[in-house]
């Protein structure tokens, strides 16, 4: 295929929830809060908890499956895993190697990519430049997290917001027109404590104090967050509008990161986007991190709201605080 040409086409989607609920009337029980508070400053009603005893890879190995089997692709085809998430079963190797050993991916190389809520449009850039390189033919594209494993129940401001899922989308070459038409990322690391976990990393390695002090779990100053991210995701959903040559007109679907309501309609006003246009589905799972756009794009497409030729425009912004948007043709 001659470069010029060559896009990364997505072949097939899929997705996994864990089967735990956790309603805002249980959260009701456990801080104080309630669920009239919580839909309104948030429109999350549920979330879904990873089970005891399963890790990040179980649940992305169940999205990757129904997207090769969406695809019709195997896994033996495969040749690169890329997974955008911040909670690997272990601090090294990556999830994406376990995830290939629990596939049989036996031909692909892996990596994980830390962006947190950026994970998966970070995984996918990577995974588009790659293929539009020529260097490899299909690559298996994941966003998976279980930032339940870091919350403090205790804390109302940020245990309301977040639930584990995972979600996969199969890349492969496409001259036809269709395809990934842009990718844009961005960055800002003066906010790396606006939004982050203070301790387990090489700076305060898990020590008994730190346990203690919950400092492995999720700290976040959530004004700032909200103030950024609008503003941070209309700029960069405009600039990969215009790499891409695409009017918002054009856009048949938007698919958030699905953080909080508010966000996504203070974030569709600025775009000058109808909410029936909007993918929304976060009073369900609240925030799964990187899962969250991968999930929505396979239910929405699963509901039928993506069909041949519509073009989709993807966002999503998390801690770094980094942010990204691409612009996709069906």
């Amino acid at each position: 295929m001659s470069g010029s040409q060559r896009r990364s086409v997505i072949l097939g989607t899929g997705s996994e929830l864990p089967a735990k609920i956790v309603t805002n009337r249980e959260l009701e029980q456990m801080v104080d809060t309630s669920d009239e508070w919580i839909t309104v400053r948030t429109g999350i009603k549920e979330r879904r908890i990873l089970e005891e005893g399963k890790g990040n890879a179980d649940m992305a190995y169940q999205a990757a499956r129904r997207a090769l089997d969406d695809a019709g692709v195997e896994a033996k085809d495969l040749d690169a895993i890329v997974m955008g998430t911040v909670s690997a079963d272990y601090p090294f190797p990556s999830s994406a190697c376990v995830l290939e050993d629990l596939l049989g991916a036996r031909n692909a190389f892996s990596f994980d990519v830390g962006a947190a809520c950026s994970g998966f449009l970070n995984a996918l850039s990577v995974a588009d430049l790659y293929i539009r390189s020529g260097k490899i033919e299909k690559a298996l594209v994941v966003g998976s997290d279980a930032l339940s494993r870091f919350i403090n129940w205790q804390d109302r401001g940020t245990c309301i917001l977040f639930g584990d899922g995972a979600g996969a989308v199969v890349l492969g070459a496409s001259e036809n027109g269709s395809g990934i038409l842009s990718t844009k990322l961005r960055t800002d690391g003066s906010y790396a404590k606006t939004l982050y976990v203070p301790a387990g990393g090489s700076l305060k390695p898990p020590r008994a104090e730190t346990v203690r002090n919950n400092e492995h779990t999720i700290s976040m100053n959530g004004k700032e967050v909200f103030k950024t991210a609008v503003r941070s995701m209309e700029e960069i959903s405009r600039q990969a509008l215009e790499e891409a040559g695409v009017t918002i007109d054009q856009v048949a679907l938007v698919v958030p990161h699905q953080a909080n309501k508010r966000i996504i309609v203070a974030l569709a006003e600025r775009l000058e986007v109808p909410m029936e246009k909007v993918m929304v589905n976060l009073e369900k799972y609240g925030n799964t991190s990187a899962a969250s756009i991968p999930v929505a794009l396979d239910e929405a497409r699963r509901q039928g709201r993506i069909g041949p030729g519509d073009i989709v425009l993807l966002n999503a912004f998390g801690a770094g605080f980094a942010w990204g948007a691409a612009v996709v043709k069906f």
